[in-house]
Formats: structure tokens, C-alpha cells, sequence
């Protein structure tokens, strides 16, 4: 795991979210609800998806803890945000980006990996901000050769 360590500027999104648990996982409700719905997001910055994950304070991974997930679109203004549908902005901060190719079989070792070894072994420690996935062009559904850019939010230890 070599991840690049990035900044990402404020940046504003319009989308649909659900507070959920890790046992009682409902993304795929989330994003059954936006994806028909996501060309009504006007302003639209590319055509990368978004899935943030808002992390309550001091996040124990626990399965049962509740955090919100978004559905979302990164978009240059805020005004005519469609019905059912809210504004998210995730300020500016740094972040450790990793890059994830396969399905959703290997995701959760890959998460756990980043949480459980690189990330005690780096010089940094998790930041709370929101934690996301960018969906662009070679992500494909659930398949082997769909590829993501994960965004884990960090600032530097205090050693």
C-alpha cells in the first residue's frame, strides 16, 4: 500500500444519503434511489460519482455504529438542488488516496488493511472529515476489473 497523499480543496456536492450501520448496510438502497436521478444534479463537475462516508466523532469501526453515506455529485453551485435531494461540502483538508481495483468481495480487506496497517504505521492519523470514494470512468459495478480512487482523511501526528 503506497498511497499518495493528496489535498483536496472545499469542495461542494449535491446528492441523496442514509445513516446506517455495518451490519444493517443499505448502500445499495442509497444508490438504487440516486442513479436514475443523477442528471437532474445541475452544475455538475465531470461525471465522477461520489460515495462519502460522515464518520461520527471518534469512530470505532464498530459494526453496529451508525454513520451517514452519500450518493453524491461534486458541482460548481448550489442553487436548484432537485427535490429530495440535499448539499453536502466537505472542506479542505488532506487526504491519503489509495488505489482500489476489483469488486465489492475485497473491499472490506482493503478498507481494513489501510485502518489496521498502513495507516498506525504511517506518519499520520485519521482526521474527521469525511472519507470517500471517487467513481470515475474505469469503476463498473461490482466487477474484477472496476477501478476507484479512495480518499482516507488524515492530518499528521503528534509525535
Amino acid at each position: 500500500m503506497n498511497p499518495k497523499i493528496k489535498l483536496f480543496p472545499k469542495t461542494q456536492f449535491i446528492g441523496q444519503n442514509l445513516s446506517f450501520t455495518y451490519t444493517d448496510y443499505r448502500a445499495f438502497e442509497l444508490w438504487s434511489r440516486f442513479m436514475p436521478r443523477r442528471y437532474e444534479i445541475q452544475n455538475a463537475i465531470g461525471t465522477e460519482l461520489y460515495n462519502i462516508q460522515i464518520n461520527p466523532e471518534n469512530f470505532d469501526f464498530n459494526p453496529n455504529t451508525p454513520f451517514v453515506k452519500w450518493a453524491a455529485r461534486a458541482v460548481t453551485s448550489i442553487e436548484n438542488v432537485p427535490n429530495n435531494m440535499e448539499v453536502l461540502v466537505v472542506p479542505e483538508g488532506l487526504y491519503a488516496v489509495f488505489h482500489y481495483q476489483g469488486d465489492q468481495n475485497n473491499a472490506a480487506s482493503f478498507f481494513n488493511q489501510i485502518y489496521t496497517v498502513w495507516l498506525p504505521n504511517s506518519d499520520y492519523e485519521l482526521d474527521s472529515r469525511p472519507q470517500f470514494e471517487i467513481l470515475g470512468e474505469k469503476y463498473k459495478n461490482n466487477d474484477p476489473s472496476s477501478e476507484e480512487e479512495i480518499w482516507i482523511p488524515i492530518k499528521s501526528r503528534n509525535r
